[in-house]
């Protein structure tokens, strides 16, 4: 009887007790990529929960466990999703964010931004995660009295969040030393406990024989063999611990294995990934609205004044792209966009101690009104977000929001600007390694004559700051800001914005040639550099047009930190011919070879075919046929550079223009003209299904499937207001890889036949709904 009550109490509570300590080890490693303590809660209760109701309902059927723990589940979820929802103010109803957070828990988790916000997206695959671990590990260590299975589920729940966690965290000794002593003293007890139960019955069964009862000298000798065989096992543990523990670290801190690069996070669009191609057109339309921006300052807490002159020094620059990558024809953003909670970390500073004066936080509530894309105006550097979604570029500083912007949306910034101690920046250097590399990279083509000029700047001035300032000094004085200037910032455009003649429209330009010359020379200089686009809004706030729109540059000291300049003009100023500054190399010309003497001719020689009797030809036959022949050809060459450009001006056309349904649709398309381009054409009455299994039957080997092109057809026709860019996006890439294996099957010349057929761009689409709104 001893031995089954002992039994009995450990079952109830020593065991329970175990693995809600084991599932809390877990949840503490997983919380230090979290902000604050709520999620190692919520993933900790939600284990402790799924082991208590396990251990209240020991004594009732199997088949009614698992239903009563499903059910606490939801229950449970219900409750985290609506407190972290209130938490983070996310709107909605809690059933649709859960919703949400089932379909895209996994992918959200893995891109968002650490430490990471306790939202439903990011908490509830964690919290089922582990439920089902002690629920698991419940019915295997209290029904089943299996105490070593039952640590099995914590164990993976552990792996799981060191998988996750990855090199986003410091070591955790703590969690992984509690995990291991909770492991081994839940052995322990069970160990003991059957060690004590064995023994009543043999008790038993000696009085019964009329034997001697088990002396309490046996009984210690059972429990001391227990305790021992336990100890040796926690202690077996602890050695391979011990010993593999080290070239464990190791391997992770050489490989750096990281879950979150197998996910692809929130991309920008290309309407975001060179803004600078927006300058002039918002330069034409200067009162065009974009955003209303009100100004705050924050003087700790929750105090809030106004800013405006008095305690401004300027009107506030907010910043909407930072470009790094510059190939010699465009300027992109290229940073890599993670989701992330109301709280952002702080921005690195590539590897540089910077000294920054003490800077005052400052509020921004900004409401969108004509401004597109995905790109969020903000004053630098954001620490807050509230209101809105975003992802979050640490490297830029940067957020975007990932359902894009429409007028009406409202959101509240708080920024610390970043005050660099500008009293250094005279005898600053430039910081130079790997970590900079990025924007010092200058792609090859670089005009001789641009190149001379920032070797001019350069042999003037030795410090980098005297060099960055005559950089600014020298466009400021030579050329003239423009609104109706085309845009452009390649090399040629750039050439002729900085030596083109004046009277032919050289050395004229927006924001966008002043930022990205000064960018271009500072590079060739030897200054790290990229380009801002951004607005100067009103001092305090106001509505910010058209008007308000500008890129400036930015260079990189060691010490200091990115520093904006100012290349652009004095509105009062006379820009100075650059000719008076600077002149071109002149190109040097092969002179004329004279001839030393000149050959003696007769002076009226005889032609040959009238010197042979015969009639001399035309004179103008032979340049005819050749005019002829060379039009033949030009007009050949004409067409096939026509239908050239035309199809890939169609295929662009319908997987990157549009809505996201007319994408779709642009895509099957690329498919229906792919089959009847191999000869092989799907009838225009066919639905997306009975294409698909037409295009599986082709000869030749298999093909990729299109049944996840047909999907999103499906989706895109019947609900077109439901699809989004993702899936436009996917449905490109799969008639993209599918348009490409079936022509890689044909001959060579059927390839090139391939390319210049007209068909595509003359042929008719009729019957479903869907190639009606692909017909362009």
């Amino acid at each position: 009887m001893n031995g089954t009550r002992r039994r009995s109490g450990v079952d109830r509570l020593a065991v329970p007790a175990v693995l809600i300590v084991l599932i809390g080890c877990a949840a503490a490693l997983l919380g230090r990529i979290y902000d604050g303590p709520v999620a190692t809660w919520l993933v900790a209760g939600a284990g402790g929960s799924a082991v208590v109701v396990g251990t209240v309902a020991r004594r009732l059927p199997n088949w009614q466990v698992a239903p009563l723990s499903v059910m606490s589940m939801a229950g449970y979820l219900l409750a985290a999703g609506w407190w972290t929802a209130r938490r983070s103010e996310l709107p909605g109803p809690v059933s649709v964010l859960l919703a949400e957070a089932a379909v895209n828990g996994v992918p959200r988790l893995l891109t968002a931004m650490i430490p990471m916000e306790p939202v439903p997206d990011t908490v509830l695959v964690p919290v089922v995660a582990s439920w089902l671990a002690g629920f698991t590990a419940t019915e295997l260590a209290v029904r089943g009295r299996r105490m070593l299975l039952g640590c099995l589920p914590p164990v993976l729940l552990f792996g799981a969040a060191v998988f996750v966690v990855g090199p986003n965290a410091e070591p955790a000794h703590w969690p992984a030393v509690g995990f291991i002593a909770a492991t081994a003293l839940g052995l322990a007890l069970t160990a003991e406990a059957r060690a004590g139960g064995t023994a009543t019955p043999q008790a038993g069964v000696a009085s019964a024989s009329g034997g001697s009862r088990p002396t309490p000298t046996r009984v210690g000798a059972l429990r001391l063999r227990s305790a021992a065989l336990s100890a040796a096992g926690a202690g077996a543990v602890l050695l391979v611990v011990a010993l593999t523990a080290p070239v464990l670290v190791a391997r992770i801190a050489t490989t750096g294995v990281d879950p979150r690069r197998y996910v692809t996070p929130p991309q920008v669009d290309s309407l975001d990934e060179n803004p600078l191609s927006r300058i002039s057109g918002w330069a034409l339309n200067p009162d065009q609205p974009l955003f209303d921006v009100q100004v705050t300052a924050v003087a700790g807490g929750s105090d809030e004044a106004p800013v405006g002159p008095a305690a401004q020094a300027g009107p506030a620059r907010l910043r909407l792209a930072v470009l790094h990558d510059y190939d010699g024809v465009t300027w992109r953003v290229g940073g890599t966009y993670r989701n992330a909670g109301r709280v952002l970390p702080e921005s690195p500073s590539d590897g540089i101690t910077l000294a920054h004066a003490e800077s005052r936080p400052v509020r921004q509530r900004i409401t969108v009104a004509q401004l597109t894309g995905r790109l969020l105006p903000a004053i630098p550097t954001p620490s807050r977000v509230d209101g809105v979604r975003v992802a979050y570029d640490a490297t830029s500083g940067t957020l975007l929001h990932p359902e894009g912007l429409t007028a009406g949306v409202s959101y509240q910034v708080e920024s610390v600007p970043p005050r660099p101690a500008l009293n250094a920046l005279t005898t600053a250097d430039v910081p130079a390694g790997e970590s900079v590399a990025r924007v010092l990279r200058v792609a090859d083509g670089v005009p001789a004559d641009i190149s001379r000029l920032a070797r001019q700047l350069a042999e003037d001035n030795g410090a980098p700051y005297q060099r960055a300032l005559a950089a600014e000094q020298f466009l400021a004085e030579h050329y003239r800001l423009v609104a109706d200037a085309p845009s452009g910032h390649a090399y040629p455009n750039l050439g002729f914005f900085l030596l083109g003649p004046r009277d032919a429209g050289g050395q004229r330009g927006t924001s966008e040639q002043f930022a990205t010359a000064y960018a271009l020379l500072g590079r060739l200089m030897g200054l790290p550099t990229r380009v801002v686009v951004g607005f100067v809004g009103p001092p305090g706030g106001g509505m910010v047009q058209g008007v308000h729109a500008v890129a400036w540059p930015e260079v990189l000291f060691a010490g200091v930190g990115w520093v904006p300049f100012d290349p652009l003009p004095r509105p009062d100023s006379t820009p100075r011919p650059v000719e008076e500054d600077f002149r071109p190399a002149p190109v040097e010309s092969t002179p004329p070879v004279e001839p030393t003497s000149l050959p003696e001719v007769d002076a009226a020689p005889t032609p040959p075919s009238a010197a042979a009797g015969g009639s001399p030809p035309a004179r103008g036959d032979g340049w005819l046929i050749s005019t002829a022949g060379g039009a033949i050809v030009a007009v050949l060459a004409g067409g096939i550079v026509a239908v050239l450009v035309l199809r890939r001006r169609q295929r662009r056309h319908r997987l990157a223009v549009g809505a996201p349904a007319d994408r779709i649709a642009g895509a099957w398309l690329e498919v229906v003209d792919a089959l009847r381009l191999a000869g092989h054409p799907a009838g225009a009455h066919l639905s997306a299904s009975e294409v698909t299994r037409h295009s599986g039957s082709l000869p030749g080997g298999p093909l990729p499937s299109l049944a996840p092109l047909a999907e999103v057809v499906n989706l895109a026709t019947f609900a077109p207001r439901q699809a989004d860019q993702g899936q436009a996006t996917r449905a490109g890439t799969y008639a993209t890889e599918y348009v490409a294996a079936l022509r890689s099957r044909r001959p060579w010349w059927r390839r090139i036949l391939w390319s210049l057929h007209p068909g595509p761009l003359r042929w008719r689409r009729r019957g479903s709904p869907t190639y009606r709104r692909g017909h362009h």
